[in-house]
């Protein structure tokens, strides 16, 4: 049994499961903000056009994507996706974000680091997307040790797969995001032992580049806006609880 607590007293543990996202957004920080241990489920399927392989940073004239391009089957799970070699996709993106984030406070102090990253010869896009999240905690401070969905065994139903991961951890909880309705059975899951807890995520408000405020893009935006107090301005708007489901907290 593997055992991850972080100082979470009684001997609870939190665990939070999210597929590996590309340049997250807040809400998806929080997440891992509030667990012990977050799991990168990066065998499950991938989803073109969703949040696997792009995300939003702030214009002048409002959002832009920046996407990675990918070389994509159907079918295939979302650590076996490749980039595609033949695009200019690192020039793109690092030309937007020096251009839109010219005038960010603290543009000088994160982007070299970034430009950094992407300079790296990225094949896989999972390995791609571990990487930028894992600078992105820590360039924001938040310090939740994170494991790959990978080095543990769990069946493919995906109720069934959260429970084998939440036991095969040592999980006393399992925090899921708003939509945990789409895709888990909640009274299975509850009789699993393992308390379940929805995510309640305000969105908080800051000085952004450009006017008016823009919330739901890249951390990135937060970050490069309010450099060492961008996690503060994240929890700040946290509500004081989790919604508990189906077990007393």
């Amino acid at each position: 049994m593997w055992t991850w607590l972080r100082g979470s007293g009684d001997n609870e543990m939190r665990v939070t499961i999210h597929q590996p996202q590309f340049l997250p957004w807040l809400g998806y920080l929080d997440k891992i903000d509030r667990a012990d241990l977050f799991i990168v489920l990066e065998t499950v399927q991938f989803k073109k056009n969703e949040w696997q392989n792009r995300n939003r940073i702030r214009t002048s004239e409002g959002w832009q994507w920046l996407t990675v391009p990918v070389l994509h089957r159907f079918g295939q799970r979302i650590h076996e996706v490749q980039i595609n070699p033949t695009a200019a996709w690192r020039e793109q993106h690092l030309r937007a974000l020096e251009m839109h984030y010219a005038r960010a406070p603290f543009r000088d102090r994160y982007l070299p680091d970034l430009r950094a990253l992407y300079e790296r010869p990225w094949a896989n896009l999972s390995e791609l997307n571990l990487a930028v999240i894992r600078w992105l905690l820590q360039a924001y401070g938040i310090t939740t040790p994170i494991r790959c969905a990978g080095e543990f065994p769990a069946r493919e139903e995906p109720t069934d797969r959260l429970i084998d991961l939440c036991r095969t951890v040592g999980a006393t909880r399992y925090l899921a995001g708003p939509g945990a309705d789409h895709y888990m059975d909640k009274p299975r899951f509850e009789a699993s032992g393992v308390a379940l807890e929805i995510q309640s995520f305000q969105h908080p408000t800051y000085r952004q580049v450009y006017d008016p405020f823009e919330p739901n893009l890249s951390a990135i935006d937060l970050l490069l806006c309010m450099g060492p107090e961008a996690l503060s301005r994240l929890r700040d708007n946290r509500p004081t609880t989790l919604d508990a489901v189906g077990a007393s907290r």
